[in-house]
């Protein structure tokens, strides 16, 4: 029977060597036809199905969503490809120990797609939302656990199924050596989420329009689902520990449990309704480890705790910088003296202080005014301190001619400039498309 201690120690089972942290990453993309731009749906010619078993032909093992009827998702090499609701593709990187490995198979991954495409006859495009198609527009995913989330959605916010169907975002998974080490970086993690979205923020078109927003996909999540999103206040509380991460859990409301390849729908019950038997309808099935594992993947806080730590708060990005997520973050968190440096900046901040960078970010980006100066200044000085981490880190490539910080380069140029890839995407639709975003179609992909 399982017991709360088995939910706290699961976290405790995360806890990695100090010398051995690893380092993961997970980016979305959309997946277009080549000639009309529309997104490509699961059963046609050529389609999503068709492209994950191309994916099976060079090695990849399927994933089966039912008793293998509907594949759904890949794996190889400790790395997985899933499908987002609105048939965008996902990889979830294996657990790595530098920045040049996480380079190495984020490009290993998209030229292998890419080849696909070419044969398929689709393009990927990395941004945080679809700069021109409606929600109607975009098809479902024939994935159980999505059809119990699209009709949830709807019942706690206003937004959701724009969030699920129309956007992509880069994550960064990184570990922690201790509890305390796990609550030092989680705090950081959060204190900073909003200035990363500033950095990053790469989804400003809305219907091949400019909208108010340069994270349009921010301002989706904002209006998502208020129980399980946003800033976790309690992580700043004096005692917060792994228990209270699960207490915190126990009482979000669920999406499903599997049983048979079933999904059963458990909205109607946090978790722990589910495990101390209080969802009546299903009080004959036991709650298992699993359970809370599928759980804990339905909760989307800026910064998620699993195993590891989740940052989630980036619009996808494309070549220029997709590989510059995970430097940025890890200079920051992988390098004590960077550390230290990075909580200076906000030892003094408080919790509006935090609520408003996540408020006002998503519109204004790095322009936007915070105390005595801006985002931008406050986000050059983390360049520069995660610069310096990776420095001292130093760890090379293999042709042992550069370290960590090359992947840093064009983020370099566009904090330098004052710029977001949002910024420089408004400035070319207003000038060199003549405000057609169809440009962005030929070049924006990967």
């Amino acid at each position: 029977m399982l017991k709360k201690n088995d939910l706290i120690e699961y976290f405790y089972k995360g806890i990695k060597d100090k010398n051995n942290l690893k380092i993961g990453v997970e980016h979305e993309k959309f997946v277009l036809n080549k000639n009309n731009y529309n997104q490509v749906s699961y059963h046609m010619h050529n389609g999503i199905k068709d492209i994950l078993l191309r994916f099976v032909k060079n090695g990849w093992l399927p994933k089966y969503d039912d008793e293998g009827i509907t594949i759904v998702a890949l794996e190889r090499f400790g790395e997985s490809i899933t499908l987002e609701p609105g048939g965008q593709i996902e990889l979830s990187g294996a657990q790595l120990n530098n920045i040049h490995q996480t380079c190495t198979e984020t490009t290993r991954h998209l030229k292998e797609l890419k080849e696909i495409g070419e044969e398929f006859n689709f393009i990927l495009l990395g941004l945080g939302v679809e700069p021109s198609l409606t929600l109607d527009e975009i098809p479902w995913m024939p994935k159980q656990r999505y059809n119990i989330m699209k009709n949830y959605m709807p019942t706690v916010g206003t937004l959701g199924h724009h969030m699920m169907k129309r956007t992509c975002t880069n994550q960064v998974n990184l570990d922690f050596f201790s509890e305390e080490d796990m609550k030092n970086k989680y705090r950081l993690m959060l204190n900073l989420e909003g200035i990363a979205t500033a950095i990053f923020a790469n989804s400003p078109f809305d219907n091949k329009k400019i909208s108010e927003f340069k994270s349009l996909r921010s301002h989706f999540w904002h209006h998502t689902d208020k129980n399980r999103t946003g800033l976790l206040s309690f992580v700043f509380d004096k005692n917060f520990n792994f228990e209270h991460y699960v207490e915190y859990a126990l009482d979000v409301p669920m999406y499903f449990i599997i049983r048979d390849h079933k999904y059963i729908d458990m909205t109607k019950y946090t978790f722990r309704d589910f495990f101390e038997k209080k969802s009546l309808s299903n009080n004959h099935i036991q709650p298992n480890i699993n359970d809370w594992i599928n759980h804990l993947s339905t909760l989307f806080p800026q910064v998620r705790l699993k195993q590891f730590l989740e940052i989630r708060s980036m619009d996808s990005c494309s070549w220029d910088i997709i590989c510059s997520q995970p430097a940025f973050w890890t200079g920051l968190l992988y390098n004590d003296n960077s550390f230290n440096k990075a909580e200076e900046i906000f030892e003094s901040w408080t919790q509006d202080d935090r609520n408003y960078i996540n408020k006002i970010v998503p519109k204004e980006g790095l322009q936007a005014k915070f105390k005595e100066g801006t985002i931008l200044d406050i986000a050059q000085n983390l360049f520069e301190i995660s610069k310096n981490g990776l420095d001292e880190r130093n760890i090379l490539g293999k042709n042992k001619t550069y370290n960590e910080t090359f992947y840093l380069k064009d983020l370099e140029k566009n904090l330098g400039n004052g710029q977001s890839p949002a910024d420089i995407l408004i400035n070319k639709f207003n000038h060199e498309w003549d405000q057609n975003i169809n440009n962005i179609y030929s070049e924006n992909i990967f």
